[in-house]
């Protein structure tokens, strides 16, 4: 707080010409004893501080070599190695996670919501054909609790790992008065690198291409506000509950809280692998709303249903609300996380280049004339 003063023109008995004499704060009023803190209004900077130490050797797991510095100083610093590229280009893209972190707070579990968070950047990143370099995250709360904030930017780590990203730095802000203790919220912003001729999208869309589909883990971290809905709200289902259709004793909230696939390393490989077009993210809007972003104007996907059978849990979730076929498309990912259009010729290579890494991938359809739409076709596999 900057200190004060004040000059008068008056002295203090009121006759001019009196001595000047310096304001303070408590001029008049009886002295305190104790004077306001910052933790008094609910922030403990201790707190925070203690956070970033758990989280150290976390973060310095995701170090590139193209990081300069430790965590601490005002801003992160990276050595962008242009000798590599002939005219790079600069991605970059920010999220959230959405309404799925209620999930995470009221089952009392953070160490996988940073996956997602990583996930919905990274993975938007890679959709150009971007190399994700490093990310920035942001959490706020309204009380720091050091072990909860650790259990969240693990998470946050382990993701940017996953994904071959720097955890170049972040913020943690305390909000008392604006979320309760036990709230928080995060975002995250990245940035990638990609060769400019090389950018992938609607532009190197081919009529005849083939239409790769990438399994998601599950619902991901998209429609969430109609999820606790539907099966907590009018479904009256606790996330205790075991769902015998989810396997192996599990419960509906471990199903809820079933962390982002990320697709960042499988896809900068797949690039090398094949003649790769254009990548989809599947993430609001489902599969027709972000299918149709890498179509060309004069041009259709045809996606075939048939091909594979959702998860179990959009089944639930439908069976639950009532929800009408176009809905459950339009808001979730319904089984598929990624899409990738690629040559004809190359079709088969990438299915094997994929299962091979362990992401289960399948030809759903084709790149047909058409006027740059989504047409869904058959119906999904059942039991």
């Amino acid at each position: 707080m900057t200190h004060v003063s004040e000059r008068s023109s008056a002295g203090s008995n009121g006759a001019e010409g009196g001595d000047r004499q310096l304001w303070t704060a408590g001029a008049g009023r009886g002295v305190r004893k104790r004077s306001a803190t910052y933790a008094d209004a609910g922030v403990s900077i201790h707190a925070g501080d203690r956070a970033v130490e758990l989280l150290k050797s976390k973060v310095k797991k995701t170090s590139r070599p193209e990081v300069i510095g430790d965590l601490g100083g005002f801003s992160g610093l990276f050595r962008l190695n242009t000798a590599k590229y002939k005219s790079p280009i600069l991605a970059s893209s920010t999220d959230g996670v959405g309404t799925k972190l209620v999930i995470a707070q009221q089952l009392d579990i953070h160490d996988t919501i940073g996956i997602d968070l990583v996930a919905m950047v990274v993975d938007d990143l890679v959709a150009c054909g971007a190399e994700p370099l490093f990310l920035l995250d942001y959490i706020a709360c309204g009380e720091v609790v050091p072990d909860k904030v650790a259990e969240i930017g693990a998470g946050i780590a382990d993701g940017c790992r996953y994904a071959g990203c720097a955890l170049l730095g972040g913020e943690t802000a305390e909000h008392p008065g604006v979320l309760r203790p036990d709230e928080y919220d995060v975002s995250a912003t990245g940035v990638g690198v990609v060769e400019e001729s090389e950018i992938l999208g609607k532009e190197r869309v081919e009529l005849g291409d083939a239409v790769i589909a990438m399994r998601s883990s599950g619902l991901h971290s998209n429609g969430y506000s109609l999820v606790r809905h539907v099966l907590l709200g009018a479904g009256r289902m606790r996330l205790d509950t075991v769902v015998d259709d989810f396997g192996t004793q599990r419960t509906l909230g471990e199903e809820l809280l079933t962390p982002t696939k990320i697709y960042a390393k499988d896809c900068l490989g797949l690039i090398e692998e094949t003649e790769v077009r254009a990548f989809s993210h599947v993430t609001g809007g489902g599969i027709p709303g972000n299918l149709n972003r890498v179509l060309p104007g004069t041009m259709d996907a045809v996606v075939d249903r048939s091909t594979w059978r959702p998860q179990p849990i959009f089944d639930l979730i439908q069976a639950k609300g009532r929800i009408e076929d176009s809905e459950m498309e339009a808001t979730f990912n319904m089984g598929v996380g990624m899409f990738a259009i690629v040559s004809a010729d190359d079709a088969d290579r990438a299915m094997a280049y994929l299962t091979g890494r362990g992401v289960e991938a399948w030809q759903v359809g084709e790149v047909l004339e058409g006027t740059g739409e989504v047409q869904m076709m058959g119906s999904y596999t059942r039991g």
